[in-house]
């Protein structure tokens, strides 16, 4: 059996617009709250849960994406003026990485977590 991430939940001081937030970056469709969350469906087999909670601490979220999937997220986010960076400790040189053979970029949501985009493992 494989082990798959089913859903998580993402602690937000407003989850609708944290939700909206991530859809847009990502290309992704909000639906609207469903019950307690405001869910984004990330593919098949992930749902980002987004749920309003006060004093959270930063969490890291890192997504594997192709280059075309690269090249649109990181177009958007420029386009939207989201500040970025190389490295988890870099984010606001406004760099993009290739440590890995493939590019990578960090940048902060609504919330202050990290959403990392990498093209390699």
């Amino acid at each position: 059996m494989s082990i798959i991430l089913d859903h998580t939940i993402v602690p937000a001081r407003d989850k609708e617009a944290s939700a909206k937030f991530f859809a847009d970056i990502f290309g992704l469709n909000y639906d609207g709250p469903a019950g307690h969350f405001a869910p984004v469906k990330a593919n098949d087999t992930l749902t980002l849960d987004f749920d309003n909670r006060e004093g959270f601490d930063s969490h890291h979220y890192a997504f594997h994406v192709d280059d075309q999937e690269f090249d649109d997220i990181f177009g958007r986010i420029k386009d939207r003026g989201v500040t970025y960076g190389s490295g988890p400790r870099d984010l606001d040189d406004m760099q993009i990485n290739t440590r890995r053979g493939g590019r990578g970029v960090y940048f902060k949501d609504l919330d202050g977590h990290i959403l990392e985009l990498l093209t390699r493992t």
